[in-house]
């Protein structure tokens, strides 16, 4: 199990909450003119570093003490039997696929895409 890095036991749950951020798509990326965002439950993600890298899948689960998301497909199998889901760091995946359920969510990422006016104006 991963330890809990101590610099964050007395961080604000707010706070903590900004630090599960990942990069987005290069699709992704040019839609909103964002290079990251906060991970979310529902949002699809591609792992890139580790064992389990290449790996793509939906968030379930976001643990803010510790930083991990656990991903649907990615399990580990236990010497006794059955399977545990694995923690992977917020750090090491992209993100392919925005959960825009949250009308907050939305509307802020809304904001930072450019409009069709901005498109144009950009243009000449």
């Amino acid at each position: 199990m991963a330890k809990l890095n101590p610099k964050l036991i007395h961080v604000p749950k707010h706070k903590r909450d900004q630090m599960i951020g990942a990069t987005l798509s290069d699709n992704l990326r040019s839609q909103y003119k964002k290079r990251g965002v906060r991970v979310i439950e529902g949002d699809s993600v591609k792992i890139l570093r580790g064992e389990y890298a290449g790996v793509e899948g939906k968030v379930e689960k976001v643990h803010t003490t510790t930083g991990t998301l656990e991903i649907e497909g990615v399990q580990k199998q236990k010497i006794k039997g059955g399977q545990v889901k694995v923690p992977i760091n917020a750090s090491n995946v992209m993100i392919t696929g925005l959960n825009l359920d949250d009308k907050q969510r939305a509307g802020r990422l809304a904001r930072s895409a450019p409009t069709p006016a901005k498109k144009k104006a950009e243009g000449k």
